[in-house]
């Protein structure tokens, strides 16, 4: 499926995913879309969301808790999380290959993909952290 055969309320739900720096949950995406405008009903933005991330125009990440975020980047990376403020970055580093080879050997696994998910305190808790 190519984005030039989305439905107007998945291109919606597409643009502002892939146009996000934050890594946006289904609630973000509905307030953005009501801060613009637009009136698409709750069940649209997930079943789009489901579609988009079934297509793999975008990935669902779940990291912490119930909620899932949705991210636009679709190369292969790993992400970040605040654990003080929630803040998800991502990590662009490629994991070691002869790491990833001794995962497969010691587990026999033929690995398709890898999701690492790293946790700390962002540099903006952090300072705040010293400040107090």
């Amino acid at each position: 499926m190519t984005k030039r055969n989305l439905t107007a309320p998945r291109k919606l739900v597409y643009d502002i995913v892939t146009q996000a720096d934050d890594h946006p949950t289904a609630a973000d995406i509905i307030d953005r879309l009501k801060s613009q405008g637009q009136s698409v009903a709750y069940a649209t933005v997930y079943n789009s969301l489901r579609y988009l991330t079934d297509e793999g125009l975008i990935h669902e990440l779940k990291l912490e808790g119930k909620t899932s975020r949705y991210d636009g980047r679709c190369e292969d990376h790993a992400h970040i999380v605040c654990v003080s403020c929630g803040k998800v970055d991502e990590v662009m580093t490629p994991p070691p290959a002869e790491w990833l080879a001794r995962v497969a050997e010691e587990s026999g696994y033929a690995l398709t993909e890898e999701q690492f998910i790293f946790k700390g305190a962002c540099p903006a808790c952090r300072t705040s952290k010293q400040k107090n």
